[in-house]
């Protein structure tokens, strides 16, 4: 037995926020292979879907480098716990309580966070993004840094920065063009409308988008996206969400029914098969290559991105997360945009007496 080195940077991961399992890989036959793995790193946040606090940024970091090294993990699998969602980005609370006003707090936040991304595109092993649920803001940036990304059918895409005070410079701005596109990869950015899973198969965000509701014993399409047909009215609008009397009716079937998550983890399952049966040095260098087109742009501009993001904790971003923390349903949870522009368009500064102007429980 060789008597290998450690090269792991601590000797035990904390799991307070984010979970480590190694699970078999399966073999063509089914069988779980002996002495190979998966490594499923779980962010373990379900009540707050899943939002990344300051310590799971580091835990990710350090797991994903705790699976890196792992001699015996043929690919990692990142996924959130429960089936509501993958990530929704970062943990609007501390943003609120903690960063908001604080730049050069949020500018060592956003150190880690670059860091957290980069160990997600410089994994020794493929990274598959498992999309339990929605995956929103920051939440789709380290998504998007994975290498394949199968989805739960009713899971959601999309960005929310500028309706919140942020901007997706954490990873979708250079991304997003890369997958789909400068034009979508624009509306997405700036229009914050998020995407159905059939969507973002569609547009070639995510590689598939698998049936998860079961009702009455049967897996369904999710019921409030148009899943049967392309065209209507000369418009291809599979993918699109519904409305109106049909989105009522589609709700209605989705709460008659039970969310079974199994036939994501099949095909999550097969990916990691169909990599088993590669040589191993091959398929390494295969994924860092494809990888680079990501990593060309993410390199360029992570750090210019992180000083303004900090920035703007003072100003835009003190306020939009302040808004989300502090307010409700009834209220709102966003800014009062348009008294917002008229005051700016007015001459009116930055300032104590702007924010709570513009905060929506003044409304």
């Amino acid at each position: 037995m060789t008597d290998f080195k450690n090269h792991d940077l601590v000797p035990t991961v904390p799991e307070t926020g984010v979970l480590f399992e190694k699970k078999p890989v399966k073999g063509f036959d089914g069988k779980p292979v002996e002495g190979l793995f998966a490594a499923w790193i779980t962010l373990n946040n379900p009540k707050q879907y899943n939002s990344y606090t300051t310590d799971m940024v580091k835990e990710t970091i350090l797991n994903f480098r705790r699976a890196s090294n792992s001699r015996d993990v043929v690919c990692v699998v990142f996924t959130g716990a429960g089936d509501r969602a993958f990530c929704t980005g970062g943990n609007t609370k501390e943003y609120a309580e903690y960063y908001a006003g604080n730049p050069e707090e949020y500018r060592q936040y956003m150190r880690l966070f670059n860091d957290m991304v980069t160990g997600i595109l410089t994994c020794d092993k493929p990274v598959i993004c498992r999309a339990n649920g929605m995956r929103i803001g920051g939440g789709q940036e380290i998504g998007m840094a994975c290498d394949y990304t199968v989805a739960s059918d009713l899971a959601n895409f999309g960005q929310a920065g500028p309706r919140h005070g942020s901007v997706a410079d954490g990873g979708s701005t250079d991304f997003l063009p890369v997958y789909v596109g400068a034009e979508l990869g624009m509306y997405s950015c700036t229009l914050c409308e998020p995407w159905s899973a059939y969507m973002a198969a569609r547009v070639g965000l995510i590689s598939k988008a698998v049936p998860c509701l079961k009702v009455d014993g049967e897996l369904i399409p999710n019921p409030m996206v148009i899943t049967d047909r392309w065209i209507e009215n000369g418009q291809i609008v599979y993918g699109d969400f519904k409305t109106g009397e049909d989105l009522a009716e589609g709700k209605k079937v989705f709460r008659s029914g039970e969310v079974d998550l199994s036939p994501l983890d099949v095909e999550v399952d097969r990916i990691a098969t169909a990599l088993l049966h590669t040589f191993p040095g091959c398929a390494t260098k295969s994924v860092e290559s494809v990888r680079k087109h990501k990593l060309a742009h993410w390199e360029k501009n992570k750090e210019s991105n992180r000083a303004w993001l900090a920035l703007n904790m003072m100003t835009e971003g003190r306020a939009g997360f302040q808004a989300f923390n502090g307010g409700n349903k009834e209220q709102g949870r966003e800014v009062n945009f348009a008294l917002l522009r008229r005051l700016l368009a007015e001459g009116e500064t930055w300032g104590p007496e702007l924010h709570d102007k513009i905060m929506p429980w003044n409304q």
